[in-house]
């Protein structure tokens, strides 16, 4: 029974009375709320399908390239990998489906980590394994979200801190011959916690739905995104 259904049946009863009607009237209202839900998510994701598609074509458009963009390229380059982008799409997932404090410590010692991870890149200090870590930090957040793990938030914010530095250290070794590090930095940063922000507002519709269903399909789709760059 649909919402409209639901109206013209009221109208036939001529707003009916008592417990018959009051339980008609609220199932009524559950439809609607259910309906709204389903458009708002709609909506969600309309419009982050739509910032995911321009936000590289913007950055491809506006960013200075090459030597000369520090900042550019730092900012650039977490957009630009898909590697990089799912697994910091995810923090910010994981923290909204976690809820409380890690919906914002998470995206926050992220990056923050990360600086420590690009500094090591641009020591030249080497990390073995870089490649394998971020496709494994990819496979990791992907498959806390489908199985919706919650622990401790100590455990989350190491787990995230681990995975940090391997992200950062691969952004650190590109960092471009003659760009200014620091701008560099900030500029990943600043993008990274871009990403990790619609992480959080995807994660946020979608655990309104179905029980979360549809947060946790997605992080299994992010979980074989990973897969698929460990193999590849």
């Amino acid at each position: 029974m649909t919402s409209l259904s639901c109206a013209r049946q009221g109208l036939a009863a001529n707003r009916p009375a008592g417990v018959a009607g009051r339980a008609l009237r609220e199932r009524c209202r559950g439809f609607d709320s259910l309906e709204r839900q389903k458009a708002a998510a709609i909506l969600l994701a309309a419009c982050t399908a739509t910032v995911l598609w321009l936000v590289p074509h913007i950055a491809q458009a506006h960013i200075i390239h090459g030597n000369a963009g520090g900042f550019g390229s730092g900012f650039e380059h977490p957009l630009t990998g898909p590697d990089h982008f799912l697994a910091m799409f995810a923090v910010g997932l994981w923290g909204a489906q976690m809820g409380g404090r890690p919906v914002w410590t998470l995206p926050v010692a992220f990056p923050l980590i990360m600086v420590g991870g690009g500094i090591l890149g641009i020591l030249g200090i080497p990390i073995p394994g870089i490649e394998t870590g971020i496709a494994l930090s990819v496979i990791a957040l992907g498959t806390a979200i489908a199985f919706a793990w919650h622990p401790p938030e100590w455990v989350a914010l190491l787990l995230i801190g681990i995975f940090a530095v391997f992200h950062g250290h691969a952004h650190g070794t590109e960092l471009p011959r003659a760009a200014d590090p620091a701008d560099y930095a900030i500029g990943f940063v600043v993008a990274t916690g871009m990403i990790h922000v619609i992480g959080i507002g995807v994660g946020l519709g979608l655990n309104r739905l179905h029980g979360g269903k549809l947060a946790r399909a997605l992080g299994a789709a992010i979980a074989l995104g990973g897969v698929y760059f460990l193999v590849a």
